[in-house]
């Protein structure tokens, strides 16, 4: 497994995992314990982690169209400037190492416009294990986009996160059924 292979965990930020930021997605922050673990192996056995997370510009220059005025009227959350149930941090329970990558991103999939496919090829990656949030937006760009750059593609199930359980199993069934592998945090 550790050979060729990357861990990416995308947008676990408090603005995503609380409840108080207009922008929480209702199933994330019970997958935090899950994504902590898989980290924590990722670094045992020397896999490359990449935090791949979103921070808004203050003047929301770079939010999408599509949340724009929820992130206005909510406090926009995910600026370098927010703080506590808004802000860009991860949750303590995430251990870095001082070798993880950090990547910003400003849209859904992590490699629209970012670096990282660049960094995963210098590194010789053949295999990326995806965990995060949400399931039908980043998750499932980042596997399709994975998928097209012609990278094994495995998602840890238990460390993805939706707004509804029929929501995560449909994003899951078609990421399974273009291609992807889809493991558990214990099978990792």
């Amino acid at each position: 497994m550790a050979q060729n292979s990357a861990l990416i965990v995308i947008d676990m930020q408090n603005g995503f995992l609380e409840k108080e930021s207009p922008l929480c997605i209702a199933q994330a922050k019970q997958t935090v314990p899950a994504c902590a673990s898989v980290i924590n192996k990722a670094h045992e056995k020397n896999i490359p982690v990449f935090f791949v997370n979103r921070i808004y510009r203050e003047d929301g220059s770079d939010v999408e169209n599509t949340r724009k005025e929820v992130w206005e009227k909510g406090g926009k959350p995910l600026t370098r400037s927010s703080e506590g149930a808004l802000s860009a941090q991860n949750p303590p329970e995430f251990i870095k190492n001082v070798n993880d990558y950090e990547i910003i991103k400003q849209r859904f999939s992590a490699f629209f416009q970012t670096e990282l496919d660049m960094i995963l090829r210098r590194l010789g990656i053949k295999t990326i294990y995806l965990t995060g949030t949400t399931t039908p937006n980043c998750i499932r760009s980042t596997c399709y986009d994975g998928i097209s750059l012609d990278y094994n593609i495995v998602v840890i199930e238990d460390c993805c996160s939706s707004n509804s359980l029929e929501i995560q199993k449909a994003n899951i069934n078609d990421m399974k059924n273009i291609g992807a592998k889809i493991i558990s945090s214990s099978d990792f």
